[in-house]
């Protein structure tokens, strides 16, 4: 079958992940689905031959070997304007797919009105479950984070909405935002929502996208039943001191976005004199 003809089209965003990169496409072409998959990966300019390791590895995926580093919104929009499945998967470089999940995710895709989008349950190396579903940072649950009540009541459904350390990941349920290393959109939605806001270049673009989608009815779902292996944070691992403040300036930017009104500005101020004070301490931390 042609790319025009595929149930899903798989969008993978890569800098300098070569050999996760490798593994994440070999665990989908190694068992792949029941149905015709387009599998597109953008490559930010990386230097460490990833673009060609795909190339000879994998000379049916769809490469887009940028000359500069896009970012990871504006990579994934690369991609995903070359789409063409009933359903696109955003999926980082540094997992690998459990044999069936590809069936198992547009299985539940279908049974699910008004998707969004559909996240899956993360294992890490060490068999672990990692939290991969948060609230929408509204303003109390921003408050209650910069404050630190999140953390003195982890299973409080009220201090923890941002953080959900509450949440039970061995039940389906419907989500605020589940994290983009792995997110199944319905491609209808995907163009009536739009494509990410490249304002957010690394962090809180999907979590924008999910709110967006959620302003007009639609609602994402985590599922159980679909499983994969995470590495965790295979790029971002490479710059870590600048991502403990990109991380934190990207909620910055998410709130104001969303949040512009004078009664939103005194949890604005509060939760940027936060950032910037626990950027500095995890930055210390880590010189030493």
């Amino acid at each position: 079958m042609s790319p025009d003809q595929a149930t899903l089209s798989i969008v993978i965003v890569n800098w300098n992940t070569r050999e996760y990169l490798l593994g994440a496409l070999k665990s989908i072409y190694d068992a792949p689905p029941d149905y015709c998959i387009q599998v597109i990966v953008v490559d930010n300019a990386s230097t460490d031959s990833s673009a060609q390791a795909v190339q000879d590895a994998f000379p049916q995926v769809e490469l887009v070997a940028s000359d500069t580093n896009l970012g990871y919104a504006s990579g994934n929009n690369v991609g995903m304007k070359l789409a063409t499945g009933d359903y696109v998967l955003l999926l980082n470089p540094d997992v690998e797919l459990e044999p069936d999940a590809l069936n198992r995710a547009v299985a539940i895709a279908k049974t699910k009105d008004k998707l969004s989008a559909l996240g899956a349950r993360q294992i890490t190396p060490e068999g672990t479950i990692q939290r991969s579903v948060r609230g929408f940072p509204k303003p109390a649950s921003v408050f209650y984070e910069a404050i630190g009540l999140s953390r003195l009541f982890p299973r409080s459904k009220l201090f923890g909405a941002y953080r959900m350390t509450w949440f039970d990941y061995k039940s389906e349920m419907h989500v605020d935002q589940p994290m983009g290393t792995f997110l199944l959109i319905p491609s209808p939605v995907l163009k009536e929502v739009g494509l990410l806001d490249e304002q957010f270049p690394i962090f809180f673009n999907e979590v924008d996208w999910c709110y967006r989608a959620s302003l007009q009815g639609y609602v994402a779902w985590y599922s159980p039943e679909v499983e994969l292996l995470h590495y965790g944070g295979g790029s971002t691992r490479q710059v870590k001191p600048k991502m403990a403040w990109e991380s934190r300036r990207s909620l910055l930017d998410y709130y104001w976005k969303h949040y512009r009104g004078i009664a939103y500005l005194p949890i604005f101020w509060i939760a940027s004199a936060a950032s910037y004070i626990q950027t500095k301490i995890v930055s210390s931390k880590r010189a030493k």
